[in-house]
């Protein structure tokens, strides 16, 4: 992968952790909240960290679900303003943004849904104040002001529905204060040259109704740097994000309450590809564009480097810089004359508590979602004139056009796409919840969601605007097509737990779900050039409905014995459910001719079918408080095995994306967390370990080179994963307290793809975060100065093959000067690197 270390991660993070414990002591000066809260310790029932894992409040400890609870102040501490930053929190937690499919992908203990695809759900479900969101475009703005998040780990499809096989990312937005109350921060940040300015005012509009408003721009210059010797328009690029929110807090009286939530996030950046880089490979060498099956070839620019901040991505070639079709997201002049991305999102939610007597409730949550997302970017990535043939042939006999725009200097990216991703969803759940006295209760309910998806997009897969534009429409680009998707979600969920003794609970329960949706194809465009072969279609092809329907149900039951006030001990029996459905990757190619007749429509619209993802497997968990609750302990064993987990790779040579079930994914490992109240006042110390194995366990070919995959690992799915760290506050004067916290993350090797037995392997890292800060002992104002990543240690999160590369054999004469070798680059996702902060915040 381009990534070597020297030192083992444990050593690494065993170093760095004596080494600042050793800094701190002479002082005792580390700061003092995350950690602690991260691990969900505290001292007394009072200060206890709640948590929604099973649609009704709990206490962190009591809850028989492995879960991590990453409160407010952590997340302030941390300048965790986008979903990323939360990895570092949670051991075989993997969060990451970009791209053009689905906008962001979330693993936990190996599981996760491609981010290339638009058409899959995400595998951890992202639930936003209890809402389900399908889309993880989200992950690309920032969130602020929250209460806490959660992330439960394992199958949660019994309280949290369909898409949530692997876990669920809970992020639950702070409420109405009883008093007036107003808090703003400010922060710089040196390396990426961003600031932040947020603010909030909360408090009471009458006895009954309160109301809180929030607000929060982040401003980055030096988001994504390109290569310094790669000519482009903007050579740093920026990203800016806006999160404001409205929340009003109605309690009429003690049996009626409702909660109205309105969000707006919104989110412009100069490109969609982000923190991706180019990775040369065995062979070593940056690999040529090659395009019309190998008769033009562009020089890469590439430096090969992947640990130097800067990024080899080229702006579109002057070929593909405009030109879109008519009725394209980026068409009709809107294409600013560079790579670009802009994001709307609206989401609202109503949540209604009503008391139908002392012992039964009646809850109602209505959601709904609104997202528009549209990017443009080359997804060569690469590419810097002057193009040539590798048989030496002139251009200008080959590919005019580009002849006319070549030469030294100039950005030749191709590939270029402008996604339209456009969702509008609605939700509604209606829960019926007991609190008898007796040793029974129970919750039961339903859940309905209609939700409607627009993937649209104009796409070079072919660049044939080389040769010439479009004689009929004059556009540049190879195709327009237009995926609509309808889905109709229909839930019914029953729950109970009964106390066979007073320390013995038995509970469970059951979801019944039903998912139909229907999608269609229309290609308004075909370039006149490729529209002429008997490979493509015409403009005009419409594949009318193409439908899936599937049905699941999914039981769950839990065991819990408390040994006492501060140990529990649990065994659960679970089950998950990820609906399949349609792909939208699919090409205009002659195959889809087969949706006009009859006789081949079945067999077509089945090739474009992913199925469903299932999960099934159990967990045997302990929570323990010792010492006078100083000391939190909790452990859980698990193995879960994943039928048909939906997959989606890339072809690089045939530049095609393949859908695809994979047969059986197993997981199965150990999750290990605590957090220590030391008898030095002030401080203390937490961590996290993570052992897991994920591996496919039935005959699997790759869907790329047809090797046998069984027995391989899972991608993003490091055995070892975990984190230590330290607070510490101590008063410097009666009002002003000092603080310092640090915290270090590793991470054993993984691989970083799912198309071979020879994708690369990230080898293991560690990284390094810290802040000092100083303030009001009662957090009316603080200082601080916070590292993110301090030591810049850079590490591929996931990876796949490059576009447009030379197959094997290569291109031209081998030993000629324009010979081109078999190319094996690979773009890799990185993690952003060195950020250095100082900010100022305020709560009055």
């Amino acid at each position: 992968m381009g990534l070597r270390t020297i030192v083992s991660p444990f050593r690494a993070a065993l170093f760095a952790g004596v080494a600042a414990t050793s800094l701190a002591l002479p002082g005792l000066a580390h700061a003092a909240d995350a950690a602690a809260e991260a691990a969900g310790a505290t001292s007394d029932d009072a200060n206890a960290i709640t948590v929604v894992a099973r649609k009704s409040t709990e206490t962190l400890q009591n809850v028989p679900v492995t879960i991590t609870a990453i409160t407010a102040d952590a997340i302030n501490r941390d300048q965790a303003t986008k979903a990323e930053a939360l990895g570092t929190h949670v051991p075989t937690l993997n969060i990451y943004s970009g791209g053009s499919g689905s906008g962001g992908s979330i693993a936990l203990r190996g599981v996760g849904s491609s981010a290339i695809s638009a058409a899959f759900d995400s595998a951890v479900a992202l639930d936003m104040d209890g809402i389900q969101l399908s889309s993880m475009r989200l992950l690309q703005a920032g969130f602020f002001d929250m209460k806490q998040i959660d992330v439960m780990k394992g199958p949660q499809t019994l309280y949290f529905g369909k898409s949530a096989t692997a876990g669920v990312l809970g992020l639950r937005s702070a409420d109405p204060t009883k008093q007036w109350e107003v808090g703003g921060k400010a922060s710089y940040e040196f390396i990426e040259h961003g600031y932040v300015i947020g603010g909030y005012i909360s408090g009471p509009l009458s006895d009954t109704l309160g109301i809180r408003v929030a607000g929060q721009y982040n401003d980055i210059s030096k988001y994504t740097q390109i290569q310094r010797d790669i000519p482009v328009k903007i050579p740093n690029r920026g990203m800016r994000d806006f999160v404001g929110r409205l929340t009003l807090q109605w309690d009429p009286s003690s049996a009626f309450t409702a909660n109205f939530k309105l969000n707006y996030i919104s989110n412009r950046n100069d490109g969609a590809i982000g923190h991706q880089d180019i990775d040369c490979g065995k062979n070593g060498r940056a690999d040529e564009v090659v395009l019309l099956g190998g008769a033009v070839a562009i020089p890469s620019g590439a430096n090969c480097n992947i640990n130097d901040r800067y990024y080899a991505i080229s702006d579109p070639s002057p070929t593909q810089a405009g030109g879109y079709p008519t009725g394209s997201a980026a068409g009709d002049g809107k294409y600013p004359g560079h790579p670009f991305g802009r994001t709307d999102i609206w989401l609202a939610r109503l949540r209604m508590d009503l008391d139908l007597s002392d012992t039964l409730k009646l809850s109602s949550v209505t959601g709904y979602f609104d997202i528009n997302s549209v990017d443009s970017d080359t997804y060569s990535s690469v590419g810097v004139g002057p193009a040539f043939n590798p048989n030496g042939v002139p251009l200008n006999l080959i590919a005019p056009r580009l002849a006319s725009m070549n030469g030294p200097g100039i950005s030749q990216g191709f590939g270029s796409s402008d996604p339209l991703n456009a969702t509008k969803q609605w939700t509604q759940e209606l829960r019926l919840t007991s609190s008898f006295d007796g040793p029974f209760n129970f919750m039961v309910g339903g859940f309905y969601e209609h939700r409607n998806i627009d993937f649209n997009t104009s796409q070079q897969g072919v660049n044939i605007s080389i040769i010439a534009a479009d004689p009929v429409t004059g556009s540049w680009f190879d195709w327009y097509k237009k995926h609509h998707t309808t889905t109709k979600a229909y839930s019914l969920f029953a729950s109970g737990n009964y106390k066979l003794t007073e320390q013995l609970e038995l509970s469970g329960g059951v979801r019944w779900t039903k998912e139909d949706k229907v999608n269609t194809i229309a290609v308004p465009y075909v370039h006149a050039f490729l529209a002429a072969t008997p490979a493509f279609i015409s403009s005009g092809f419409f594949s009318g409905p193409i439908p899936f329907k599937d049905h699941n149900v999914s039981p769950e039951v839990t065991l819990r014995y408390k040994a006492s006030d501060d140990l529990n001990i649990y065994a659960a029996y679970k089950t998950g459910y990820k609906s399949g459905g349609i792909d939208n990757s699919a090409l205009p190619s002659n195959s889809l001719l087969g949706f006009n007749n009859p006789a081949t429509r079945d067999a077509v619209a089945q090739g474009l079918i992913f199925k469903s993802e299932r999960a099934k497997g159990g967990e045997l968990g302990v929570k323990s408080q010792l010492a006078g609750r100083t000391i939190t302990l909790n452990g859980s064993l698990f193995y879960y095995v994943f039928s048909d987990i939906q997959l989606q790779v890339f072809d690089a040579t045939k530049v095609q994306f393949r859908t695809f079930n994979a047969s059986e994914l197993t997981t199965k490992g150990i999750d290990i967390d605590f957090n220590w109240r030391t008898p030095v006042e002030g401080l203390r110390l937490n961590g996290a370990i993570a052992y897991t194995k994920a591996t496919f366990t039935k005959p699997l070919a790759s869907a790329i080179d047809g090797s046998p995959l069984e027995g391989r690992k899972a991608s993003r799915a490091p055995e070892w994963a975990g984190n230590v760290g330290f607070d510490y506050s101590t008063p410097v004067t009666t009002d002003i307290e000092l603080g310092m916290h640090s915290n270090v993350a590793f991470s054993s090797s993984y691989y970083t793809d799912t198309t071979s037995v020879q994708d690369p392997v990230q080898n293991g890292w560690a990284t390094v975060d810290g802040s000092l800060s100083i303030g009001n002992r009662d957090g009316k104002w603080k200082l601080a100065l916070v590292g993110i990543n301090v030591f810049d240690k850079r590490y591929v999160q996931s990876s796949g093959a490059r576009p447009f590369l030379a197959g094997p054999g290569g291109l031209g004469t081998p030993g000629t000067a324009t010979y081109v070798p078999q190319g094996d680059d690979r773009n890799v996702l990185l993690n952003r690197g060195r950020q250095v902060f100082v900010e100022a915040s305020f709560k009055f």
